[in-house]
């Protein structure tokens, strides 16, 4: 039996999945999942290794029991279909949750997301580089690691958001423990996911991409996606780099708002 996902629910109408990115959990989600509460019922989810769901066993990390887990949701609440909203690493699980359960997924929402490596070659390298951040996140600690994962070029367009933001996202990322991120980079990390290039078809809804205007090379795989998906829209978001949502939050949830009523049909 798959683990339990912990799952904080707001709102009113059809259902919307909210899956967070690497190192985050409800929380880093709720800014954005609030400004949809008058239109979904809004469920954000801690990721295994996360927030409250924490460390589970070692099977329950895997990207594909972590989909299990989400139509497990689901199930228990009697939602046959959601619309999907994920973040990076909880983009490629909304991704995959479109791509494995087509039937549940009426509608998709990726913000700075991608399909995963296309080659072994690819995935095999990102597995070696993660095992190796774990390794660093084990021996040198969670300040250490979170300082580092800031620290990266693909978030250096998130100074804009001022000091006393920055502080606030560290801290709520240092509120994840070490296992759990080491058990989630390693189960579910890019090298360890399916790659889903081939099997974009299977997508029946439509798909929103959001992609900040300073993210080159997630900008060209948003372009890349549509071009599998039947039915795919992308919203390139000003002043925002890969956290879109973070840094320009009126511009995505505008865009997103926009995207769900034509789901909706008004």
């Amino acid at each position: 039996m798959t683990a339990d996902l912990y799952v904080e629910t707001e709102g009113d109408g059809p259902a919307l999945l909210l899956l967070h990115g690497f190192t985050g959990s409800t929380a880093t989600m709720w800014p954005l999942g609030r400004t949809l509460t008058d239109r979904r019922t809004v469920l954000a989810v801690d990721l295994p290794g996360h927030g409250r769901t924490g460390l589970l066993e070692p099977p329950d990390h895997r990207f594909e029991a972590t989909l299990a887990a989400l139509v497990r949701i689901l199930d228990q609440r009697g939602i046959d279909q959601t619309d999907v909203l994920g973040y990076s690493m909880g983009g490629r699980l909304a991704l995959g949750l479109a791509v494995r359960h087509p039937d549940r997924a009426r509608s998709t929402v990726l913000v700075g997301s991608t399909a995963g490596y296309p080659t072994d070659a690819e995935r095999a390298a990102r597995r070696r580089s993660d095992a190796a951040l774990a390794d660093d996140l084990i021996e040198r600690g969670l300040e250490w690691f979170v300082d580092h994962w800031m620290a990266l070029p693909l978030f250096e367009s998130q100074k804009r958001l001022g000091d006393h933001a920055l502080a606030e996202a560290r801290s709520l990322r240092l509120a994840n423990e070490p296992d759990g991120l080491v058990a989630s980079l390693l189960g579910s990390g890019t090298g360890a996911q399916p790659s889903f290039w081939g099997e974009l078809d299977a997508v029946r809804g439509p798909a929103l991409l959001v992609v900040g205007d300073e993210d080159a090379r997630y900008r060209r795989l948003a372009f890349r996606l549509a071009s599998g998906l039947g039915q795919a829209t992308i919203e390139v978001v000003p002043e925002a780099g890969h956290a879109a949502h973070l840094e320009n939050l009126p511009a995505v949830s505008a865009a997103i708002r926009s995207f769900l009523d034509g789901v909706d049909g008004t």
